[in-house]
């Protein structure tokens, strides 16, 4: 039983019994409510900010381990792209080599993927940085790997095509082996006629006039007349980059766009154009530049006599034409 409770009457002088009406006693319980739902908002507020809850604790556990394994993922990603590099590089420097195709230019192997706010999505987080750098390195080794695929296939095309195209690619003499004899080689030499030094972009081969001039090489005839100081000439194209120029002939047996094999007679040995005894002027195309035909004369010679030919080609000699 509660106690009963009692206020002093001063004017009186009297104590009076104090009635506990519904009101008063409504009162109270919401004072003492209220009273205690500050308090326990306020130790909700301090805990939540100096405390994790079991879930939050659990979801940093979880933050904590994938910042770990974007960690991981990235050095696994610097590896293969290591292993990428090693792949590229065989790739330019032996696999392309073999099958004469140009190497793939850096630029277009290492070019750029993707625009300036292409990683905006993973901007503004506390772990941003982790996740574009692992996303820039994919994206990167993805694209590279896309180039390395097509060169893979440009390769795989190359080898299936191999045979076809090491007949046309020049590999013998263009006048029999001991029916004529190199006098002049490539590089800078003297002109008998013009008289001073000058690029000589083949070599002259002496030979009687009416010796066989052979195709080096399979491959069609691009051009047959006469051709300013090279006199009457023949010029092949082999394909794969591949073009020989046979000058000064004394007679030309092929037709232009006449498919030729390597061996086949095209003409003859001559003096025409700007020389001064019968021979041929031989030269060897690459992708438009004129490079030294004596490295094409593979198939002729043993390795000792191919070491004497090139000793003799580089002589500075004087050139017939």
């Amino acid at each position: 039983m509660a106690k009963e409770k009692f206020r002093y009457n001063n004017k009186l002088l009297t104590y009076e019994k104090v009635s506990r009406t519904p009101k008063v006693f409504l009162y109270k319980i919401i004072s003492f409510l209220s009273v205690g739902l500050v308090f326990a908002v306020g130790v909700i507020v301090f805990a939540y900010n100096f405390f994790d809850s079991p879930k939050e604790k659990m979801q940093q556990r979880e933050i904590e381990q994938l910042k770990l394994q974007y960690s991981l993922l990235i050095d696994k990603l610097d590896r293969v792209s290591l292993l990428l590099d090693d792949m590229q590089d065989r790739d330019d420097n032996i696999y392309r080599v073999i099958f004469e195709a140009e190497p793939i230019p850096s630029s277009i192997r290492k070019a750029g993927y993707g625009g300036v706010d292409r990683y905006a999505r993973l901007d503004g987080y506390k772990n941003s940085e982790i996740l574009i750098e692992a996303s820039k390195k994919l994206d990167k080794i993805t694209s590279q790997l896309y180039v390395q695929s097509k060169s893979f296939d440009q390769v795989f095309e190359l080898a299936k095509n191999k045979e076809k195209m090491l007949v046309c690619i020049p590999a013998i003499q263009p006048i029999e082996k001991g029916k004529g004899r190199i006098v002049s080689g490539f590089g800078m030499r003297f002109h008998p006629i013009l008289k001073y030094d000058r690029m000589h972009t083949g070599i002259d081969i002496s030979a009687p006039t009416g010796t066989p001039i052979y195709a080096t090489a399979d491959g069609e005839i691009y051009f047959q007349g006469r051709n300013g100081t090279y006199g009457k000439c023949c010029i092949i194209n082999h394909g794969y980059g591949y073009k020989t120029l046979y000058g000064h002939m004394n007679k030309i047996i092929v037709k232009r766009k006449q498919k030729v094999k390597r061996g086949q007679i095209i003409g003859y040995v001559g003096n025409t154009g700007l020389s001064r005894a019968p021979h041929i002027h031989y030269e060897v195309i690459k992708n438009n530049v004129k490079i030294n035909p004596i490295n094409y004369f593979y198939n002729d010679f043993t390795l000792d006599e191919y070491e004497k030919v090139l000793e003799l080609a580089s002589k500075n000699t004087q050139v017939l034409s």
